[in-house]
């Protein structure tokens, strides 16, 4: 599979920001980005801050994001964070039950509660008030925000890699 844009060049300033997050090359979502570099500016912005500035712990994040990754079949996501999520400690039994449509029951209660939320948010977008209320007894008023930005800044990870048929990276890359 090829993408449907070629890549930009991965020169100037915005490229430069990018690097520095990433500490190394850049991918081809950067380079995809980099077409329009306010946009890749931003995005590097908000991936940053989701990917180390939230409370949340990571396996929670490398949950989310690879829930998310299978919901919206991005498996460029996948590929890139599964060696993440593994580091985070998500195990095999895990990580088989996330690419389930209904994953089986391997989760802690926070766990499974943010997974819940993921999915709703992710399928219908509006998320039931008891599914809401399961989140809230393990998260904070600034883990909510987190996880909710979360969702949403990865759903559009998801959705810019699928609509431009980004393919799977051959070694490690995260968002």
């Amino acid at each position: 599979m090829i993408a449907r844009l070629p890549e930009a060049p991965d020169e100037g300033p915005v490229a430069e920001l990018m690097r520095a997050r990433r500490g190394g090359p850049l991918s081809t979502l950067d380079r995809l980005l980099l077409h329009s570099p306010p946009v890749a500016e931003g995005w590097n912005a908000l991936l940053g801050a989701l990917r180390g500035g939230i409370t949340l712990p990571a396996d929670l994040r490398e949950l989310v994001i690879l829930r998310i990754a299978v919901l919206n079949r991005a498996p460029f996501e996948w590929v890139s964070h599964e060696p993440i999520a593994r580091r985070a400690g998500l195990g095999d039994r895990q990580l088989a039950a996330l690419r389930a449509e209904a994953p089986e029951p391997v989760w802690s209660p926070v766990q499974a509660a943010v997974l819940a939320f993921t999915d709703a948010a992710t399928r219908t977008v509006d998320v039931p008030d008891d599914v809401f209320a399961a989140v809230r007894e393990h998260l904070d008023d600034r883990q909510v925000v987190e996880l909710v930005t979360l969702v949403g800044g990865y759903a559009m990870v998801s959705r810019f890699l699928v609509a431009l048929r980004v393919p799977p990276p051959d070694g490690e890359v995260a968002g």
